[in-house]
């Protein structure tokens, strides 16, 4: 399943790309960052568009949709190549798409309502989100704390950063963590593709243990 091939890499850098030729530079530079995995998120109107471009060039790459919000959205992401999907709350509607389209699919939690809305539905990966502003390591452990029982993992998004990234991995039910940190929306709009590619490679050496 696509999500143990994520918890190898253990990083998953979030993407707001507003253009194709943006997007596959950025691909390019995650993989020669040695960070074959890359969630291009539906904040931007390219997002689909660079989904099915970066897929058919890059076919060893890793690609998720993020920000999904809505059944078309998923749609739009399966038929574009999307091997996973996330979103930053739990939308039962979204999650049932999902599964007819058989997407991998994470939606986001940081209450023990979420989790049990989730869990109901069926999702065993869910994104802790907005992981720092909800409390950071102490609230996901909390969180954990009644539902490990239940073999649950979760990919703690907003807010994660190569400093503490390795915090989260620590814990055993984190497959891996996500964040905007290694691409932000001004390096790609600069177009520092370079400095990308070292950041990629920082967060993997970070995840690493080095």
């Amino acid at each position: 399943m696509v999500f143990g091939k994520l918890r190898e890499y253990r990083v998953v850098p979030v993407v707001a790309v507003d253009s194709v030729d943006d997007g596959l530079r950025l691909c390019e530079a995650l993989l020669e960052g040695g960070l074959p995995v890359a969630e291009i998120t539906f904040r931007t109107a390219a997002a689909e568009a660079v989904i099915r471009a970066a897929s058919q060039k890059f076919p060893d790459l890793i690609l998720g949709a993020g920000t999904v919000l809505t059944s078309d959205q998923v749609q739009k992401a399966a038929d574009a190549g999307a091997k996973f999907a996330v979103a930053p709350g739990f939308n039962p509607v979204v999650v049932a798409a999902a599964r007819r389209a058989g997407l991998p699919f994470a939606p986001g939690v940081c209450t023990p309502s979420d989790i049990e809305a989730a869990v109901a539905a069926g999702c065993t990966m869910l994104k802790f989100f907005p992981a720092e502003a909800s409390g950071g390591v102490p609230m996901l452990k909390a969180l954990i704390g009644p539902y490990g029982h239940l073999g649950l993992q979760f990919c703690p998004t907003g807010g994660v950063t190569t400093e503490n990234l390795r915090a989260y991995l620590a814990l055993p039910a984190v497959a891996f963590v996500g964040g905007t940190w290694i691409a932000k929306k001004e390096f790609i709009q600069a177009g520092k593709w370079g400095e990308i590619s070292s950041l990629a490679a920082a967060a993997r050496t970070a995840a690493n243990g080095g």
